[in-house]
């Protein structure tokens, strides 16, 4: 990745051509130096600081009017929609905040909506342009500010304006500011000498360009990046402007509320306030949370004393900020972290221990130690429905799956129940032992234990929470990026072409190269391991094929006693009973995960698969094992479908056009890094799969499935065994034969197997207490 200070400082040598628009000219604004934080800005008032709430605290405040009128918080995003409408802007339906169609576990901003991996390379993919969409985002990296400064969220509105500006089509800096000062100053009546606009720059993992943030009176309403360059200063072809808005911040500013969350959870805040005691005084809570911009547990050492000098600022007695100021902070924190847990659950994440299922149970359980310090008797269901009531207006899908959900819910509450029970036990022997606890430790007790560090500080355990606490529990459970493995060196060789789509189990082909055991051919029917499908076998001028494997776009050959050399033709034979095997096993994959996904909920999700000539195993998100009673449900109706005999097919579709025809269920195996999609249909099953499903073409031909095994493997995680066909057929011969063995053993009928079994335990068990 490009150095940001490397970008900026080539920026900076000509300001004008990067950051400079025309309504600065038509406007008269004037490019300064703050002389607090030293960066760049443009006002149309001279002065000495920038707007950045850093510099001059909320300033906002301070007044009894900015906006032309207040706006609550649906009303806010009406006029913004409105104004974007009514200048040719498409407005789009908010993406799900699980982010399914690119490798994140969560949408962090409005513009992921559009990310999409092509190659390995970040490519953009808007279904209309330009466009408009209020998308609801998740961010974990906040979680310790979240109620301290009055702007802080892990679950935010984030309105994006976007556009691709090529041949043509979108536009660019001049009418993306322009539209920007015309939203502030003449749909929402902000005088235009109240704004700045800070120079500030964008650095991605691929491309980079300048950005304007617009600020009022120390609140960053909004961002407007200009991604123009990829590394080496080169122009794009297509440039992207992402002008990120927050919802947030604009019903704050218009509303003139102490906090942002005054007025994003107007009425959720109002119930809650009735179970405590909290005396809200306006003007003393406007006082203190004026002077709170500054804090970021990020930047500062001790929170706690940044917090303290806020309140010697406001004048506010101590009394007062510790009985009332500290639990309305505790409030708000418990309206977002529930409001997260609504959209990401009714979007289908689960909490398990793992990667943004981790950040869940996080808020989850800070959630539930919150109310419980507070003593509001409360639940998070209750908390959900409250949520329902202000959003379901802009939401209506929001909570639909409540049963689902409330399950998970009481899944998760027994678990933290349990871990309550041992944490007195642990807090009892480290006051034992007497010991000072290193940051390390405490960041374990809370991931293993789930033991609050709030309450180590209270047992005086410990003298200070660490900074940045729950960022840091974050963290330690993020999933390990990916690297695609090298097997040997294939610069200059051109890619295989693909024969194994197709029904070719003979071909001949020219061999390319041949590096030890391994051989590319120009052209090959062998299809090489990928997405859980084991590789095929066979022979290549009779070097028996030991294994196929795929690097980039390229084919490798494994193979036995090699007895050809660079540049032969070869005759290859593919085992076609194997593939067979393997694609009748792959289809019934799909079917079960269909069923799944029907009869336990939307929030089953692959979570990876294995398909082999034998056996296949389905490992799905879920929250709890499958009992046996669930287990021969999912059975029956995978064999009903597979008896009506529905057609399986293939058809290769644009991304742009699979996502809208089909939904972003399609990515059950991943997001996938290919402009064209090979959809496979089995059966109702859609799924975006690289798969031999050309082999067969209809369900009947998959033969009968039994699904012999399920098992919980992690946390959230269930694992289905299964055999499909000839593999169905061959598991139950070799249970019939164990069957047969263990009769003959006992010398009983099988219908009597199971009373001598009894039988014998039952005498092992009075033999064994007789010993003993």
């Amino acid at each position: 990745m490009i150095e940001k200070d490397f970008v900026k400082n080539e920026f900076l040598k000509n300001p004008s051509l990067y950051w400079k628009v025309k309504v600065f000219d038509e406007f008269n604004f004037i490019r300064q130096k703050c002389k607090n934080c030293g960066k760049y800005f443009w006002s149309v008032v001279k002065k000495d600081f920038c707007n950045d709430g850093f510099c001059i605290d909320y300033k906002f405040l301070d007044f009894d009017k900015i906006t032309k009128r207040k706006l609550n918080y649906i009303e806010v995003w009406k006029e913004v929609k409105d104004f974007f409408e009514k200048n040719n802007h498409t407005v789009l339906e908010t993406y799900p905040v699980v982010c399914r169609w690119f490798p994140l576990n969560f949408t962090i901003a409005g513009i992921v909506n559009f990310y999409r991996l092509t190659k390995g390379k970040l490519d953009f993919e808007m279904p209309a342009n330009p466009s408009l969409v209020n998308q609801i985002c998740l961010r974990f990296n906040d979680l310790d500010n979240v109620g301290l400064n009055g702007r802080s969220y892990s679950c935010f509105g984030m309105i994006n304006q976007q556009t691709i500006f090529y041949n043509k089509e979108g536009y660019w800096k001049d009418e993306c500011i322009e539209l920007d000062l015309n939203l502030l100053t003449k749909v929402f009546g902000i005088n235009i000498e109240l704004i700045d606009f800070i120079e500030d720059i964008w650095v991605g993992p691929a491309a980079f360009g300048p950005s304007l943030e617009y600020h009022v009176l120390g609140l960053e309403l909004g961002n407007a990046v200009f991604t123009e360059f990829e590394v080496g200063f080169k122009p794009l072809e297509k440039k992207v402007i992402d002008m990120g808005a927050g919802w947030e911040r604009f019903a704050w500013i218009s509303s003139l509320k102490p906090t942002s969350y005054e007025v994003v959870f107007d009425e959720q805040l109002k119930q809650l306030l009735k179970s405590i005691n909290i005396d809200y005084d306006e003007e003393k809570l406007k006082n203190f949370f004026k002077y709170t911009a500054r804090i970021n547990v990020d930047d500062v050492e001790d929170v706690y004393l940044e917090l303290e000098k806020c309140r010697e600022k406001a004048k506010i007695d101590k009394e007062y900020f510790e009985k009332d100021v500290k639990k309305l902070i505790d409030i708000f924190i418990i309206l977002d972290h529930s409001r997260a847990l609504l959209f990401a659950l009714s979007d289908g994440a689960v909490l398990n221990n793992v990667g943004g299922g981790y950040n869940l149970r996080v808020l989850f359980r800070r959630t539930l130690d919150i109310l419980k310090e507070l003593k509001i008797e409360i639940s998070i269901d209750e908390l959900f429905s409250l949520h329902e009531r202000s959003l379901k207006v802009l939401f209506p899908k929001i909570y639909r799956n409540k049963e689902t959900i409330k399950r998970i819910l009481e899944i998760e509450y027994k678990k933290y129940l349990e871990s309550k029970k041992k944490e007195v036990e642990i807090i009892k022997k480290l006051k034992n032992e007497n010991k000072t606890l290193s940051e390390e430790e405490i960041l374990k007790l809370y991931d293993s234990h789930g033991i609050n560090p709030i309450l180590l500080k209270n047992e005086n355990l410990i003298k200070e929470i660490p900074k940045s606490f729950y960022l840091k529990v974050s963290k330690m459970h993020e999933k390990e990026k990916k690297v695609e493995e090298s097997f040997i060196e294939i610069d200059g060789i051109e890619k295989t072409e693909f024969l194994f789509y197709d029904k070719i189990y003979e071909f001949e082909a020219k061999v390319l190269k041949i590096v030890n055991d391994f051989v590319i051919l120009d052209r090959t029917a062998f299809y090489p391991r990928a997405g859980g499908q084991e590789p095929d076998k066979g022979f290549i001028n009779n070097c028996e094929v030991l294994d196929v494997l795929k690097q980039k776009d390229i084919v490798l050959h494994k193979l036995k006693n090699i007895n050809f050399k660079e540049g032969d033709i070869v005759k290859c034979f593919v085992d076609k009973n194997r593939r067979f095997r393997i694609s009748k096993n792959h289809a019934a994959t799909h079917l079960i995960n269909y069923v799944c996904r029907k009869l336990l909920g939307e929030h089953v999700w692959q979570h990876s698969a294995f398909k082999d000539e034998f056996k296949a195993r389905l490992d799905i998100v879920h929250f709890e094992n499958i009992d046996e009673y669930l287990l021969e449900k999912i059975e029956k109706e995978v064999n009903d479908l597979i008896e009506k005999n529905l057609p399986i097919t293939v058809e290769i579709l644009e991304r742009k056009e699979a996502e809208k025809k089909y939904g972003f269920e399609i990515y059950q195996g991943g997001a996938i890094d290919e402009k064209l999609l090979r959809i496979v249909k089995v059966g109702f099953d859609i799924e975006a799969c690289s798969g031999t499903h050309s082999d067969l073409s209809s369900t009947r031909e998959i033969g009968f499935v039994r699904i012999f095994r399920a098992k919980k493997i992690q946390d959230g995680v269930v694992r289905l065994e299964f055999v499909a066909g000839e593999s169905c057929l061959d598991y139950l011969r070799e249970k019939e034969k164990i069957l047969k063995e263990c009769c003959d053993i006992l010398k009983v009928e099988e219908k009597e197997l199971p009373k001598k079994v009894k039988e014998i335990f039952d005498n092992w068990k009075k033999l064994r207490k007789i010993i003993k």
